[in-house]
């Protein structure tokens, strides 16, 4: 029975696109389906929100430069057979000295180690890419091998933020220059950032409600009654700047400063949904614990998940988690020494712990989770030579 190309093309549009290119070698049809600029955007726009598909796992950017397979990616559950990125792209990234900093709606934002200036945006299925230029203003007046990076999609264009430290300040405070792919333009917000007086763990921000969200670090070097004793959470207005702290769970922040506790946030719940939130993530004494944030106004949070690693059913001796990040709203991810594993949070009675892979990225690997699309790295974009 043939299908009909207008149906075959809204059929496509809807896969990610590693299955797109599975179909392409079996299907002469539809073949020319993904090189074509309205299929691409059509592709782009169905998928967008959609569940992340993929993991980037790569050890930190010290120890990147001595172990050889720096960046690997694999499938998540239920994924395995449909998505992906091709080898070669993966190994020229590797070779080449790259991190991968973040990912959005098909779209990676990479740096080098090596060459801090070097700041790039890339699709590893239609292996193109195109470097973000960098205003000498940037280069001179800031330390820009220290800027934290971070990327946000809309459905028709993509932001890179960059934060500063004011390192002349005696309270740190950060400016944050964003980048409009869409434009090609710098612009930088007229208030900084104000982190208060801890360090904030950048690399897990999370975009929500028209803000940026950093949880500080919670090492003990505030006595009371400093409003800094306990770690918070700041946010960073991306529209007015205004920088407003968030208290965490008394729960979470109990015993905060023994060495032994770990805490991040990510996004709750799914992109499409009105309802998502932020989602705290405490791992004590090898013992996960879950809360989200049920009122934002007035910070209350609500605790949905607990459960020791070893009670986890899984397979390894050393159950030492190394790091950790939550997927799609709803996926808790963690490494071990060895190996990387899921567990889903949406129900407790009917949780499924799932072996993701094996890795070879050292003692404290680094997640960044990745949809396969056939999004554009915009005008200037360039042929990836690999």
């Amino acid at each position: 029975m043939e299908v009909p190309q207008d149906i075959g093309f809204e059929i496509f549009s809807w896969l990610p696109a590693k299955s797109i290119c599975k179909f392409k070698s079996t299907c002469n049809t539809f073949s020319k389906f993904s090189e074509e600029t309205l299929f691409r955007k059509k592709q782009t726009q169905n998928l967008f929100g959609r569940d992340d598909t993929c993991l980037f796992i790569q050890s930190d950017e010290v120890s990147q430069r001595y172990i050889p397979k720096r960046i690997e990616l694999y499938s998540l559950p239920k994924h395995q057979e449909s998505s992906g990125a091709p080898n070669n792209v993966l190994s020229f990234l590797s070779k080449n000295t790259t991190s991968v900093i973040a990912s959005s709606n098909g779209l990676v934002l990479c740096h080098n180690i090596n060459d801090p200036l070097k700041v790039f945006i890339c699709n590893p299925i239609t292996k193109s890419w195109s470097f973000i230029p960098i205003p000498e203003s940037l280069q001179i007046n800031n330390n820009f091998a220290n800027a934290k990076l971070m990327l946000h999609c809309s459905l028709d264009d993509y932001k890179v933020y960059f934060l500063f430290e004011n390192t002349m300040e005696w309270n740190p405070t950060y400016t944050c220059s964003v980048y409009h792919g869409k434009e090609g333009v710098w612009k930088t917000m007229e208030r900084c950032f104000l982190p208060g007086g801890r360090d904030m763990k950048f690399d897990m921000p999370v975009f929500y409600n028209g803000a940026l969200h950093f949880i500080s670090n919670s090492g003990e070097y505030y006595e009371r009654p400093s409003p800094f004793y306990k770690p918070y959470i700041m946010s960073y207005n991306l529209e007015n700047g205004i920088s407003t702290m968030f208290r965490l769970p008394r729960e979470a922040i109990r015993d905060c400063h023994r060495p032994c506790n770990n805490m991040g946030i990510f996004n709750w719940g799914k992109a499409s949904n009105s309802n998502g939130s932020i989602c705290l993530v405490k791992i004590r004494k090898s013992t996960f614990t879950v809360w989200y944030l049920r009122d934002y106004e007035s910070c209350s949070w609500e605790k949905v998940f607990k459960m020791r690693v070893r009670a986890m059913g899984l397979k390894e001796k050393d159950l030492d988690v190394t790091s950790f990040t939550v997927v799609n709203g709803n996926l808790l991810v963690f490494a071990t020494n060895e190996r990387v594993y899921s567990c889903g949070l949406d129900d407790k009675r009917f949780m499924v712990i799932e072996e993701i892979c094996q890795h070879n990225c050292g003692f404290n690997p680094h997640f960044i989770s990745y949809l396969d699309t056939y999004r554009s790295c915009g005008i200037n974009a360039k042929t990836m030579p690999c």
